[in-house]
C-alpha cells in the first residue's frame, strides 16, 4: 500500500503544477499586459505542441513499457522549464517556453491517468481514491496562487514552481511502474480501433464537449479580473472549482458504474450548459466565484466516465496511448480550439458572447451524448471484439 499513498502524493504535486500553469498561466500573461488574442495565441500554439507531444511520450511509454522512467525524464525537464516561464516578460519568451512547458507538462497528465488507473487495480482500490488527491492539490494550489500573487508579488511564482516541481519529481522515484499486459503492440489493432464508429463517435463528443470547459479553464481568470476581482478571487474561484471535484473523485467507487457512463456524461454535459449559461449573465465577480462550485456536477463526471468508457473499448496493449488520445482531444485539441477562437471572440465581442457561445457548444454536446447513448446503449464489448 506504500506505492498507493505515493501516488496519492503524486497526484497532489502534479495537479498542484497543473493549477500554476492551467489556470494563472493566462492571469500571467494578462498582468503583463497581453491581449486576450496574444493570449489565445500563446496558449493555442501550446495546444498545437501537445497533439505532437502527448501521443509521442503515450507511444514510448507503451513501446519501452514504462511509465514511472518517462513520468521522471518529463518532469525534470517541466520543472527547469516552467521556473524560466514564470521569470519571462516578453511576448517572444513567453511563447516560446509555453510551447517547452506543453512539451513536457501535458504529456505527464494521460501518463499519470494511467498510472493510477493501473495501480488502483492492481492494488484493488478504486481510481477515485487516488485521483481525489489530484483534485485537491489543484484546489489547494489555486488558492495559494491567488494570496501568492496578492501578497509577494507575480514574479513569486517561478520559485513557486520550482519548489514543487523537485518535490514532485523526488516523489516520483519512489513510485512503482505501471503493469505491464504482457500483450505485444499491434498498430493494426490502433487502426481497427481508431476507425470504429463507435469509438469515432465518442471521441466527437470529447472533442465538442471539452471546448466549452477549455475556453473557461483559459479565460475564467481574465473574466473575473475584467469585472473588477483580484488575483485573490481567481484563486478562490479556481479553489471552489478544484475542492468540488474531491468528494466527486472520493466517492467514485459508489457513483461510476460500468456500462453507466454514457448516461454520466449527459448528466455533465446539462450541466456544463448550465453554468456556462449563468456565467454569461452574472456581472459581479464574486458570484462568478461562487458559481464555480457547479464544477462538482461537470469535470470530475464527464472525465471519469470518458475515462472508464475508454478503457472498456480500448486493446489492452494500447491502454496507455488510448489515455494519450483522450486526453489529447480534452487538453490538446480543444484547447487549440479555445485558445484561438475564444481569444479573438472574447476581444471583439466580449466576455459574455463568448460564454453564450460555449454554453450552445455544451448543449450540442449533450445532444450528441444521447445519441450515442440511443445507438449504442450498453453495447460497449463489442468494440474490444473488433480491434482483436
Amino acid at each position: 500500500m506504500k506505492s498507493i499513498y505515493l501516488l496519492r502524493t503524486f497526484n497532489f504535486l502534479y495537479f498542484a503544477l497543473l493549477a500554476l500553469f492551467v489556470s494563472f498561466l493566462p492571469v500571467y500573461m494578462d498582468a503583463q499586459g497581453l491581449t486576450t488574442s496574444k493570449i489565445g495565441l500563446i496558449i493555442g500554439t501550446g495546444g498545437i505542441v501537445t497533439i505532437f507531444s502527448q501521443p509521442l511520450w503515450g507511444m514510448i511509454s507503451d513501446k519501452t513499457r514504462t511509465v514511472k522512467k518517462i513520468m521522471l525524464l518529463l518532469m525534470a525537464c517541466s520543472t527547469v522549464v516552467g521556473y524560466f516561464l514564470y521569470a519571462s516578460g516578453s511576448f517572444i519568451v513567453l511563447l516560446l517556453f509555453t510551447m517547452l512547458l506543453y512539451f513536457f507538462l501535458m504529456p505527464l497528465d494521460p501518463l499519470t491517468e494511467s498510472l493510477n488507473f493501473q495501480t488502483a487495480e492492481a492494488n484493488k482500490v478504486s481510481y477515485g481514491s487516488v485521483r481525489t488527491f489530484g483534485a485537491v492539490g489543484y484546489a489547494v494550489m489555486s488558492l495559494a496562487v491567488g494570496y501568492a500573487m496578492l501578497y509577494f508579488g507575480i514574479e513569486s511564482l517561478a520559485l513557486l514552481f520550482a519548489g514543487i516541481g523537485v518535490i514532485g519529481f523526488l516523489v516520483c522515484l519512489g513510485l512503482p511502474d505501471a503493469p505491464a499486459t504482457g500483450k505485444p503492440v499491434s498498430l493494426k489493432s490502433l487502426r481497427n480501433f481508431l476507425s470504429h464508429r463507435e469509438t469515432l463517435g465518442f471521441l466527437i463528443l470529447i472533442l465538442i464537449s471539452a471546448v466549452p470547459q477549455r475556453t473557461n479553464d483559459i479565460y475564467l481568470g481574465v473574466y473575473i479580473r475584467q469585472m473588477g476581482g483580484t488575483s485573490d478571487l481567481v484563486g478562490q474561484a479556481w479553489f471552489l472549482a478544484a475542492g468540488s471535484e474531491i468528494l466527486v473523485f472520493a466517492l467514485s467507487f459508489w457513483w461510476l458504474r460500468k456500462g453507466k457512463e454514457m448516461i454520466l456524461i449527459s448528466f455533465a454535459c446539462f450541466f456544463y450548459a448550465l453554468r456556462f449559461f449563468l456565467s454569461a449573465w452574472i456581472t459581479d465577480p464574486h458570484w462568478l466565484t461562487y458559481l464555480q462550485l457547479l464544477q462538482i456536477f461537470t469535470f470530475p463526471v464527464f472525465y471519469s466516465a470518458a475515462i472508464q468508457y475508454l478503457y472498456r473499448i480500448v486493446p489492452e496493449e494500447w491502454k496507455a496511448t488510448g489515455q494519450t488520445v483522450l486526453a489529447l482531444l480534452f487538453f490538446g485539441v480543444s484547447g487549440i480550439v479555445a485558445s484561438y477562437l475564444g481569444g479573438w471572440a472574447y476581444e471583439i465581442l466580449g466576455g459574455q458572447q463568448l460564454y453564450l457561445s460555449i454554453s450552445v457548444l455544451s448543449t450540442a454536446g449533450l445532444l450528441l451524448s444521447f445519441v450515442l447513448h440511443r445507438i449504442y446503449g450498453e453495447r460497449l464489448e463489442v468494440t474490444k471484439i473488433l480491434v482483436r
